[in-house]
Parts: structure tokens; C-alpha cells; sequence
């Protein structure tokens, strides 16, 4: 990547396709093409968020940028470290372990200076009284938090958030993409926000690319896109949107 540029990530032209195999000789014979020719960039410090319905391919980018799946072309550019933070916090911590030993195995592993599980935990407000807990004695927004801090503990240049508050209440929602936000700013990391959820770009992110079926159909500014959708997905999702209750 070129040392001056403001790109923490670039996609260029990724394709992410799966055989289909049938026969005795398992011959493919076609491909589901989960992700078909998608660029796009992340900015230092910006949050940018990734929406579309299952199936979308979102899923998929996430997997092909941090090298869990192999692109069948296209080239990825990822300006220093990436750290995950999961849907279910609980599923992605370690249930025998205490806070404080999640905390330090990621910072002994990262080889990382500077950081503690104290200062990992203020950064997301929590305080020392967490340490030797386990994960089972939280409620689902400290242990998001917690995930959090958790990535932070690699010091991360991007933060990959893959429908981090889906599972949680929606009074709680707010309080983590605040958090997101702050810790955006605060440390300058760059977020990729992954989310079926328009209502969240709309309180996050800065920019926003909508997907379907393995294509972008629209990117931009999240306020102009959420107030002008030019495509028909786009309106359908905004239109879904505020049929709920």
C-alpha cells in the first residue's frame, strides 16, 4: 500500500465464489458467487458501514479481508492489524476464563506494550472489580464490552464489528455504538461496521455501501443515502425499516 495513503483497507474488485459440485467426479459445474466484484475503502478514523439483508455478502468481505476465507480474485490491502468484535459476545469469550486471563492472553500474544486489562477495561468503562469474573456474571452489554476491549488489546487500525449489537437490547444498542464512536475518535482506529440494520448506520456511521446479492448497488454518505435512496433495495430496506412497530 502506498505510504501516503488514507486507506486503512481497500478492496479492489473482490470475488468470493463457492463451487457447486455434482456427479460421481464432484465436477463443478456452476459457482454461488457470494461476492462478485466489490470495491470499496476504509478511511483513517471513519466508520463505515457495511448493510444488506442474509445473503448479501457481508458476511463474506469480513471472512475474505481477515484471511478465514480464500478470494477467488481481487486484490485487499489492510494498513496494520484488524480486530473482530462477534454478534453473540458471550459464544465468542471463553467461559473458563477469567477477564483478566482473555485480557492478557490477547496482549502476551499481540506482543503489544502499553496496555493493560486494567487500562483495556477503563477504555470501555469498566472498572478493575471485572477482572476475575467469568463471562457468565455480565449482562450481554458489559460483555460486549468486554469483546471490545478485548480487540482493542491488539491495537487494532480497524475494528471489524459484525452485527455486534444485534443480540443485545435495544436500550443497550445506543450505549455501545457510543462507545464504538468515542473509542473511534479517541484512538483514532477506523471501524467497519457490518449490520442489517439501517438504524444503526443511521446513529454510526459516516458513509454507508449497501449490498445485494454479492454487488454493491449504492454507497455514500449515510445521511444523504438514508434521506435519498436511489435504488429500489435501498428504499425497500429504509421502507422495512419503519414498518416495525
Amino acid at each position: 500500500m502506498n505510504a501516503i495513503s488514507e486507506d486503512i483497507l481497500r478492496v479492489d474488485n473482490l470475488k468470493v465464489w463457492f463451487p457447486i459440485r455434482k456427479g460421481i467426479f464432484s465436477r463443478v459445474v456452476d459457482h454461488v458467487k457470494a461476492v462478485d466484484g466489490v470495491s470499496f475503502s476504509v478511511k483513517k478514523g471513519e466508520i463505515l458501514g457495511l448493510v444488506g439483508e442474509s445473503g448479501s455478502g457481508k458476511s463474506t468481505i469480513v471472512r475474505a479481508v481477515l484471511g478465514l476465507v480464500n478470494k477467488t480474485s481481487g486484490e485487499i490491502f489492510l494498513d496494520g492489524r484488524a480486530a473482530m468484535v462477534f454478534q453473540d459476545p458471550l459464544g465468542s469469550l471463553n467461559p473458563r476464563k477469567t477477564i483478566r486471563s482473555t485480557l492478557d492472553e490477547v496482549i502476551a500474544h499481540s506482543r503489544i506494550e502499553g496496555e493493560t486489562p486494567s487500562s483495556l477495561l477503563a477504555s470501555v468503562g469498566l472498572d478493575d472489580s471485572a477482572l476475575e469474573k467469568y463471562p457468565h456474571e455480565f449482562s450481554g452489554g458489559q460483555r460486549q464490552r468486554i469483546c471490545i476491549a478485548r480487540a482493542l488489546a491488539a491495537r487494532p487500525k480497524l475494528l471489524i464489528c459484525d452485527e455486534a449489537v444485534s443480540a443485545l437490547d435495544l436500550s443497550i444498542r445506543a450505549q455501545i455504538l457510543d462507545l464504538v464512536r468515542d473509542l473511534c475518535a479517541k484512538r483514532g482506529i477506523s471501524v467497519l461496521f457490518i449490520t442489517h440494520d439501517l438504524g444503526v448506520v443511521r446513529h454510526l456511521s459516516s458513509r454507508v455501501i449497501v449490498l445485494k446479492g454479492g454487488h454493491i448497488v449504492e454507497e455514500g454518505l449515510s445521511a444523504e443515502v438514508l434521506s435519498n435512496p436511489r435504488h429500489s433495495y435501498t428504499r425497500n430496506l429504509i421502507d422495512s425499516v419503519c414498518r416495525l412497530p
